[in-house]
């Protein structure tokens, strides 16, 4: 079944697209479908993680013995993707045991190392897209006579993919990673998202507000919203990877303070002056992390872990295991002390470090804490 043709890719353009993840349910959900139903598909309708339903144009339904394969052709959007164009295709099969049960094939990584929130030796299938195919299979065996399905995902070409990546240095092996919080890709790389974000800090200078809270992503940014209930939406700010350019118009544009909330991979490289975080330009710095531990009294054992750690959620899971509780706060120090400097001494950066569930786990300064809920001093 051939594929439309997608849209050409405009570097500064806005256009959004889809994750892998996303395109990984679509896909498995039109197998189980063309399996009940037996029924060719040239489309299906999907939910994505952020309950948005899209028509997913299919470039493969096939029928093998006892099992379907359909496929989904991955649209990046705007964003300069090594993804984009890439088939993501499921084949399920029915199975006897109750439940769905998810498995890598050709082209999507195997984890070999810590750190990284999934088990070593699973497919690297990240916990929202595992539960978005899980639900979108579900919802297709709802009424039919069978139990469970297995579903096997692949990636044609994905070991290839994965070479414009970091994968094999964090132990991502053989292909890709499904990836995806929200099942929407937005071009956070792009002129276009820079410039929103500068348009965005206009914005809450216009309504009057004296302070804003910058985020790496929607995920922060919704655990940054908890963190502050009550607080006007347009105080919160997702900045993306442009940190620099985000603190730098803050306090161009005459604010006083800016509060910035993130997980310990970003803030890990703000802490090491990188203030432009995306993964293709900058990497986190196990040096200065072991640097950071030593100088809060962390023993040369553990230092020596940290250096040679997978990623920084794996720093994490090594301070815990040795007791060391205050390296967040150092990190956090050294973001505030970076980005004031990188704002010309102008602005006061507030700094929030949380967890993978939004738990926070480190603050600086010591009365940050107090500082976001009164009044802009």
């Amino acid at each position: 079944m051939a594929s439309a043709e997608l849209p050409a890719r405009n570097p500064k353009g806005k256009r959004t697209g889809f994750t892998t993840g996303a395109c990984a349910a679509a896909a498995a959900k039109a197998a189980v479908r063309f399996l009940v139903e037996g029924k060719m598909l040239t489309e299906i309708e999907s939910i994505l993680p952020n309950r948005m339903k899209v028509t997913f144009p299919l470039a493969r339904c096939e029928r093998n013995d006892a099992s379907a394969i359909c496929s989904v052709i991955k649209d990046a959007g705007d964003d300069p993707d090594c993804t984009h164009g890439a088939e993501i295709i499921a084949e399920v099969a029915f199975n006897d045991t109750r439940g769905v049960r998810v498995h890598g094939g050709q082209g999507v990584a195997v984890v070999t190392k810590p750190g990284l929130g999934l088990k070593v030796g699973a497919p690297a299938i990240n916990p929202i897209p595992l539960r978005n195919i899980t639900e979108m299979v579900q919802m297709e065996l709802e009424g039919s006579p069978h139990a469970g399905a297995d579903v096997i995902i692949s990636v044609p070409r994905g070991e290839e993919m994965a070479a414009q990546t970091i994968n094999a240095r964090l132990g991502l092996i053989g292909g890709i990673s499904i990836l995806g919080t929200t099942g929407i890709v937005r071009p956070y790389s792009t002129a276009a998202f820079k410039t929103s974000v500068l348009q965005a800090i206009d914005v809450a200078i216009a309504r009057g507000r004296e302070r804003v809270v910058l985020t790496t992503g929607g995920k922060s940014e919704s655990y940054a919203m908890q963190m502050m209930p009550g607080r006007p939406e347009e105080e919160f700010i997702q900045m993306g990877d442009f940190v620099g350019i985000a603190v730098k118009h803050c306090a161009r544009c005459g604010l006083r303070q800016a509060v910035i909330v993130g997980m310990i991979g970003k803030l890990s490289k703000m802490a090491d002056r990188k203030m432009q975080t995306h993964a293709a330009g900058s990497e986190v710095n196990m040096e200065m992390l072991a640097r950071l531990a030593s100088e809060i009294g962390a023993s040369e054992s553990t230092c020596e872990q940290i250096r040679s750690a997978n990623t920084a959620r794996h720093v994490l899971e090594i301070c815990k295991e040795a007791g060391i509780t205050d390296l967040t706060g150092a990190i956090c120090r050294k973001v505030s002390e970076n980005t004031e400097r990188h704002a010309g001494g102008k602005l006061q950066v507030l700094t929030f470090l949380i967890d993978f569930n939004g738990a926070p786990l480190g603050h600086f300064p010591p009365n940050a804490d107090a500082l976001i809920h009164g009044a802009v001093l």
